[in-house]
C-alpha cells in the first residue's frame, strides 16, 4: 500500500492554473474592498509585500520540488528534513489549512450565487439553520469533491477552463478601467501599520502556488515544468492583483468602494458597473463565481493529496491510502477532506475561515525555507534538485523570517491562537500517535545523531527523544555491572530478534542531589559508561539486532528506570536483579514506585547465575504474569531450540492436566513438557528446578502489604534454585486500592 503511485498526467499548463486558480480567487474577488479600506492606497503595496513573501517561498518549494516530486509538497519536504515531528506539524496545518480555505472559498462562491440569482434568507436542515449563501456553498464543495474523486485529468481540464476564461474578464476590466483611472481618485495612504496588518489580512490570496508541489508526483517533467508553474504563478497572480487594485481605488471616487463595502455589495462588482456598464457588471460576477469556484477545486485538490502523504508515511493512518481501482485517486482521503470542508461551511464565519487559512500557511511556509536550509547543509546523499534556489542561503532565511513574523499581524488574535491550538494537536498527535507508527528519520536528526559526539548534549538528548520507531518492538536494557552485561544483552538481543525490534542499553549515572545535572559530567564515570554500553553495542550486533546506547545522568539510580522506558517508549525492559532494588516482594519496581504509578511497559528482572536457556521452567497458575513468561518461553525456544517445561500444582491431578493442556494451548506451547503435582507450590517448584538452566516466574499478584507482611512466594523460590531466575511481571494497570489490597 505505501508504495503505490500516482499517474503522471497533469501537463505544465494544468500545473500552472492550479497555482493561478487556488490563488486568484479570494485575492480579486472577495478581499480588495477590505483591504483599501483598512490601507488606503497602500492596500497595492500590501498585495505586492504578499507576493514577495510568497516568492521567497515559491522559489524554496521549486527546489525542494524538483528534488523530491513527490505527492503531498510542503508536507512531504518538511517531514523528509525536519523529521516527522515536525511533519506533523506541516501535514495537519496544510491539510487544515487547505480545509479551511476551501471552505473560505465556497462561502464566496456562495456570495457571487446569491448576488446573481437574488436568492436569501435561512433554511433549516436537519434542525440546523443555516443561511442560503451556506447551503449554495455546502452544494458547491460537495459537487467539487466530486470531482476530484473522479480524478486529476479531469480537475486540470476544469482549471484550465476557469482560469484562462477568468484571466479574459480580468484583462478586460483592467484594460478598460485604466483610462477611466484618475490618479486623484486614489485614497489616502494610511501608514506603514495598516499595511503590514494588511498584508497578513490579505496573505490567504497566496495559497495556491505550494499546492502545485502537492501534486508534484503528477505532474510530467517536474525538473522542468515545476519550477515554471511555482514560480510562474506567484508572479503572474502579484501582477493581476497589483493591476486591479490600481483600478479599482483609481477608477472611482474616494469613499466609494467604503460606501458598497458598508451596503453589504461586493466592491469589485460595482467597481466593475461603473467602468464597463450592466455587462461588466455581469462579467465581473461570472468571473467572481469562476475564481472562487477555482480555488476552491484547487484547493480540495491539493489538501486531499496531502492527507494522502500523509498516511503513506504513517502520520494518519495509511489505510487513507488505498487508490480508487478506476479513478486512479486517493478516494478515501478526498472524501475525509471534503467531510471537514462541509463542516468548516457550516460552523465557522466567513472572516474566521480566511484568517485560519492564512496562519495555518504561514506556519507552513516559514518551515519549508528551513527544510531547504536543512536539506542543504545535511548534504542528503540523494538531494539532487534540477533548479537552485539564487542568493542562497539569504533567500530561505528572510523567507522563512518573515513568514513567521507576518503571523504577528494576523487578525483577529483568536484566529493566531486557535492555530497555536492546531500546532500543539500536531505535536501531541505525532508523540502519542504516529510516532510508533512512522519509519523515516528526518535528515536534520540523521545529521545531529551522526554527530553526537561533537553536538551540544542537549540537540542529541531531543533528537534522540523525539525520533520515531516506527512501531518497532524496543527492549531496553539497564546496564551496572559489567560481570552481567553479556548476559542481560544476550537475553535482550534474542527477544528483540525474535520480535524484529531494536535494543536500547542505558547506563544510568547518579549524581547527587546537590550537583546540577548539567555540570555533573565526571570523565572516569564517563569513561566507564561508555564502554559498558561498547561492550553492550558489540554483544547486541552478533545477533543483528539494532541498537542504541545512552548514558543518562539522573539524581536517582534505580527509579530512573522506569522514567526512562516511559520517555524511550520501551516494550519490555530486561533488568539485573539487584541486591537491594526489590523493596516491593514478588514484583519488578519498588514499594514506592509501585504505589505511585503503573508499570510502563513489561518487565523482565534476571538474578543471573549463568544465561542458559537450554531447560527452561515455567510454573503458572494463569494470570498476566505467567503469560508473559509463556510468551518469553516461547521466544528462547524459537532462538535456542530450547527444552520447555510447564508446571502446574494441583492436588486433582485430572483438573490440573485440564488446565495445562488449554493454557499450552492458549500459548503456543503444546509441544512443552507438561508436569502436574500436588502439595506445597514453593516446593514443587525447588524440586523441577533441579533440571532446569533457567526458571520464569511470573510477577505475584498480590497486593503490597499481604506481601509486606507474608513475604513473596517468588523471593523464596528465588533462594532455593541454583539455576538463574527470570522474573517476568506484565504491564498492568492497576489501581491504587489494587497495588496495596491485590
Amino acid at each position: 500500500m505505501s508504495d503505490e503511485e500516482l499517474a503522471k498526467d497533469l501537463g505544465p499548463l494544468a500545473a500552472l492554473t492550479i497555482g493561478v486558480g487556488t490563488m486568484i480567487g479570494a485575492g480579486i474577488f472577495v478581499l480588495p474592498g477590505t483591504a483599501i479600506q483598512q490601507a488606503g492606497s497602500f492596500a497595492v503595496i500590501s498585495f505586492v509585500v504578499g507576493g514577495a513573501i510568497a516568492l521567497l517561498t515559491a522559489l524554496s518549494a521549486s527546489e525542494l520540488g524538483t528534488a523530491m516530486p513527490r505527492s503531498g509538497g510542503a508536507y512531504f519536504y518538511v517531514n523528509r528534513a525536519l523529521g516527522p515531528l515536525f511533519g506533523s506539524v506541516a501535514g495537519w496545518a496544510n491539510w487544515m489549512g487547505l480545509a479551511f480555505a476551501s471552505a473560505f472559498y465556497m462561502v464566496g462562491f456562495g456570495q457571487y450565487i446569491g448576488t446573481i440569482t437574488g436568492i436569501s434568507g435561512s433554511f433549516g436542515v436537519g434542525g440546523v439553520s443555516i443561511s442560503a449563501i451556506q447551503l449554495i456553498a455546502l452544494i458547491g464543495a460537495a459537487l467539487f469533491v466530486l470531482v476530484n474523486y473522479v480524478g486529476a485529468k479531469e480537475t486540470g481540464r476544469l482549471q484550465n477552463f476557469i482560469v484562462v476564461i477568468l484571466v479574459i474578464i480580468l484583462a478586460i476590466f483592467t484594460g478598460v478601467g485604466a483610462f477611466r483611472a484618475d490618479p486623484a481618485n486614489l485614497p489616502a495612504s494610511n501608514g506603514f501599520g495598516p499595511m503590514i496588518t494588511t498584508t497578513g489580512l490579505i496573505f490567504v490570496s497566496y495559497l495556491g502556488f505550494v499546492q502545485i508541489t502537492s501534486v508534484a508526483e503528477e505532474i510530467k517533467e517536474p525538473g522542468k515544468n515545476l519550477p515554471r508553474a511555482v514560480i510562474g504563478s506567484v508572479l503572474i497572480v502579484t501582477v493581476i492583483y497589483a493591476l486591479v487594485l490600481i483600478v479599482m481605488s483609481a477608477a472611482v471616487e474616494q469613499g466609494f468602494i467604503a460606501e458598497q463595502e458598508m451596503m453589504g455589495n461586493i466592491a469589485v462588482v460595482e467597481v466593475a458597473r461603473l467602468v464597463l456598464g450592466p455587462l461588466g457588471a455581469i462579467a465581473m460576477l461570472i468571473g467572481g463565481l469562476l475564481a472562487t469556484a477555482s480555488s476552491a477545486n484547487a484547493s480540495i485538490l491539493a489538501s486531499s493529496r496531502i492527507n494522502f502523504a500523509m498516511g503513506r508515511d504513517a502520520i494518519v493512518t495509511p489505510d487513507l491510502n488505498e487508490i480508487h481501482p478506476r479513478f486512479g485517486t486517493p478516494y478515501r482521503s478526498i472524501a475525509i477532506t471534503g467531510g471537514l470542508i462541509l463542516v468548516f461551511i457550516v460552523a465557522a464565519p466567513i472572516n474566521t475561515l480566511a484568517t485560519m487559512g492564512s496562519v495555518l500557511h504561514l506556519i507552513i511556509y516559514g518551515l519549508l525555507n528551513v527544510a531547504l536550509i536543512v536539506m542543504r547543509e545535511a548534504d542528503v546523499p540523494d538531494y539532487e534538485p534540477s533548479y537552485t534556489v539564487p542568493l542562497y542561503p539569504i533567500t530561505p532565511i528572510v523567507g522563512s523570517i518573515l513568514s513567521f513574523a507576518l503571523i504577528a499581524f494576523i487578525e483577529p488574535r483568536i484566529t493566531v491562537v486557535f492555530s497555536a491550538v492546531f500546532v500543539a494537536f500536531a505535536i501531541v498527535w505525532y508523540l502519542g500517535y504516529a510516532r510508533t507508527r512512522t519509519t523515516q528519520r528526518g535528515a536534520l536528526t540523521d545529521y545531529v545523531l551522526s554527530r553526537a559526539d561533537t553536538m551540544p548534549d542537549s540537540a542529541v538528548a531531543a533528537a534522540q527523544s523525539v525520533q520515531p520507531d516506527g512501531g518497532q518492538y524496543k527492549v531496553m536494557v539497564p546496564l551496572a555491572n559489567p560481570g552481567h552485561e553479556r548476559d542481560l544483552i544476550t537475553l535482550a538481543s534474542a527477544i528483540a530478534k525474535q520480535r524484529g525490534g531494536t535494543v536500547l542499553a542505558t547506563h544510568i549515572v547518579q549524581v547527587p542531589d546537590q550537583t546540577p545535572l548539567d555540570s555533573a559530567r565526571r570523565d572516569d564515570e564517563m569513561d566507564a559508561a561508555e564502554s559498558l554500553l561498547e561492550d553492550a553495542r558489540r554483544d547486541a550486533e552478533t545477533f543483528g539486532v539494532d541498537i542504541e546506547t545512552r548514558v543518562i545522568l539522573s539524581h536517582r539510580s534505580f527509579e530512573e528506570i522506569f522514567d526512562a522506558a516511559r520517555s524511550h517508549n520501551a516494550d519490555m525492559v530486561v533488568m539485573g536483579w539487584g541486591a537491594d532494588s526489590h523493596g516491593s516482594p514478588g514484583r519488578a519496581e519498588s514499594a514506592i514506585d509501585e504505589i505511585a504509578h503503573s508499570l510502563p511497559c513489561d518487565f523482565l528482572v534476571l538474578k543471573d547465575r549463568g544465561f542458559d536457556p537450554s531447560r527452561i521452567l515455567v510454573p503458572t497458575a494463569g494470570g498476566a504474569g505467567s503469560d508473559l513468561s509463556a510468551a518469553v518461553a516461547s521466544i528462547l525456544a524459537d532462538e535456542y531450540d530450547a527444552e520447555v517445561t510447564l508446571l502446574h500444582v494441583e492436588d486433582d491431578r485430572a483438573t490440573g492436566e485440564a488446565f495445562l493442556d488449554e493454557w499450552a494451548a492458549e500459548h503456543g506451547l503444546d509441544d512443552a513438557r507438561k508436569v502436574v503435582r500436588g502439595g506445597d507450590v514453593e516446593g514443587a517448584i525447588a524440586d523441577e528446578a533441579d533440571d532446569a538452566t533457567m526458571l520464569l516466574i511470573g510477577a505475584t499478584e498480590r497486593g503490597l502489604l499481604e506481601r509486606l507482611v507474608r513475604g513473596s512466594l517468588v523471593l523464596d523460590v528465588v533462594e532455593d534454585v541454583d539455576c538463574s531466575v527470570l522474573l517476568a511481571e506484565r504491564a498492568d494497570d492497576r489501581n491504587i486500592v489494587q497495588r496495596l489490597l491485590g
